[in-house]
């Protein structure tokens, strides 16, 4: 029999949201930090201009080939930043990495890169999730960095949020059907239910911050164009995992992890 996540973690995790930031952030305003806090997310920050954007878009294009040549899909590129030296760039650019640490502290760990890449007319959807409620980590003090590789609008399937939820704790979920067209093997019912949605329409080369709380998810893609993201997952080094295998994908992008838990991953040599 399968279970949902919190069937299989129950009693392991703390799932209650703490404030994030500190007095004096650097890359984001205090009203950004506050905005996070108070609403679980920060809709745009420009990271790249368009003519690194552009360099990211080539960069993706050839790895999706090559994902597709193996026989993998587009939602396939996931932790390749062990083999992909431009992965593990992006995992520890600087300006990101400050970014997040204006929200998490000191010390940034990056658990990996998740490229979500709906071709045009993709009839996946993404449904409605908490992260937190899926990994085997604790506490939730994780904050993921969405950056648009394209450009991302309503129509080609932006990632939605409903602000606020983030502050519910754990939401109660069902397993997807087996033909569903979710990406993902869960969902939270009737999600819409809790607040009304936001679509975080970015431009190639900016990013928008959730915290692992809020729900969020995306539609399909009926548009002609293609919608291509990459989830960049930073957490601090006082989370901890349940299963073992979650260390060993990590990166120390900034400061140190002062309990030695999470690997440092380095920068490979290739891709």
């Amino acid at each position: 029999m399968k279970h949902t996540a919190a069937q299989k973690y129950a009693g392991q995790r703390d799932l209650r949201y703490r404030e994030m930031g500190g007095a004096n952030p650097r890359h984001l305003t205090t009203e950004q930090v506050d905005h996070f806090n108070r609403e679980g997310f920060i809709p745009r920050v420009t990271v790249f201009e368009a003519d690194e954007a552009e360099a990211n878009r080539r960069y993706i294009d050839g790895l999706l080939e090559r994902a597709l040549a193996e026989g993998d899909d587009s939602y396939s590129i996931n932790g390749w930043q062990m083999t992909c030296a431009g992965v593990h760039d992006l995992c520890t650019n600087p300006l990101i990495v400050g970014v997040v640490a204006d929200l998490l502290g000191p010390d940034v760990i990056c658990l990996g890169a998740h490229y979500f890449c709906k071709l045009p007319h993709d009839p996946k959807e993404v449904s409605w999730h908490q992260d937190a409620a899926y990994w085997p980590l604790t506490p939730p003090r994780t904050v993921t960095a969405w950056l648009a590789i394209d450009d991302v609008d309503r129509e080609n399937s932006a990632l939605r949020v409903i602000p606020r939820t983030h502050l519910m704790g754990a939401l109660t979920t069902e397993l997807s059907p087996e033909d569903d067209a979710n990406v993902l093997s869960e969902k939270v019912p009737d999600a819409e239910r809790l607040g009304a949605p936001v679509d975080l329409e970015l431009r190639a080369g900016q990013i928008s911050l959730h915290s692992d709380l809020i729900l969020h998810g995306s539609r399909r893609n009926d548009s002609n164009r293609r919608r291509c993201g990459v989830a960049l997952r930073y957490l601090t080094p006082e989370v901890v995992s349940i299963e073992e295998d979650w260390y060993r994908l990590s990166i120390w992008c900034r400061g140190s992890d002062p309990n030695g838990n999470w690997a440092n991953v380095p920068r490979p040599a290739g891709g």
